[in-house]
């Protein structure tokens, strides 16, 4: 059969995985396949029982998948492959469409999903380097407003410039920021009394980020959300930032 997943891209997967515990990594040729059948899903944004028959049983395919998720491997894969530019960072997010399979989990656990103005949505929330690559992704329900989830994303960076929109003007937002010896490229909103200066000529390179959205839109299943589970949808979303990455 013929892989959609590059050689080299491969060859910085496998290495990865060899180091992780806790999975089976010996058969070179099988976790090939399951890696490649993750990637035809995500992809092509099919059922997992549509996947070709080539590819094994679907059923073993996406219980290995939503086990990797909920032990964090494509989380971990995400940070392993990342090497960022931190002059700048950027904040920007999403909305992605749920699909209706992807509602009626436990009411009581929190799997990023709720009705809002648009639907049933998820809000994709993202921190890019100042070229544009992902840095850190955050789910939420799509009426979570960005402001609420600003502070999470800038947990593991210092001494940059945050650029954003007028969405993350506030003074909680604009305090953390200088905590962490930063500066911030943010706009204030229009009915802002004092508006604070900023670099006008660095925030326009905030378009980066909406260029790293347009990207991962083009994974189908991250265009739409069909997985139930928060862990399931942000294997997916970090899957494909993965390969965003290693392009």
């Amino acid at each position: 059969m013929n892989y959609h997943i590059k050689e080299v891209f491969w060859s910085s997967i496998l290495s990865f995985l060899k180091s992780q515990k806790g999975i089976h990594t010996n058969d070179e040729a099988k976790l090939r396949l399951f890696i490649e059948a993750v990637f035809y899903v995500l992809r092509t944004g099919c059922q997992w029982r549509m996947l070709p028959f080539y590819y094994g049983k679907y059923r073993s395919i996406h219980k290995r998948f939503k086990d990797w998720c909920d032990k964090g491997i494509f989380s971990r894969l995400f940070k392993s492959v990342q090497n960022p530019d931190l002059q700048e960072v950027m904040l920007d997010s999403t909305i992605a469409r749920a699909h209706a399979c992807a509602t009626g989990y436990d009411k009581d656990d929190n799997q990023a999903i709720g009705r809002s103005v648009g639907g049933i949505t998820t809000k994709i929330h993202a921190m890019t380097d100042a070229l544009g690559n992902p840095i850190e992704i955050l789910l939420s329900e799509g009426k979570t407003h960005d402001s609420k989830v600003a502070i999470d994303l800038l947990q593991n960076v210092y001494n940059t410039k945050v650029i954003a929109d007028r969405a993350y003007h506030s003074n909680e937002i604009r305090q953390h920021i200088q905590s962490i010896s930063s500066e911030a490229v943010i706009p204030c909103k229009s009915n802002t009394l004092n508006h604070i200066p900023f670099d006008s000529h660095v925030y326009k390179e905030r378009h980066l980020i909406e260029n790293f959205f347009s990207k991962i839109k083009h994974f189908r299943r991250v265009f739409s959300r069909f997985d139930k589970t928060i862990s399931a949808y942000i294997g997916m979303i970090k899957l494909a930032c993965t390969f965003i990455w290693l392009r």
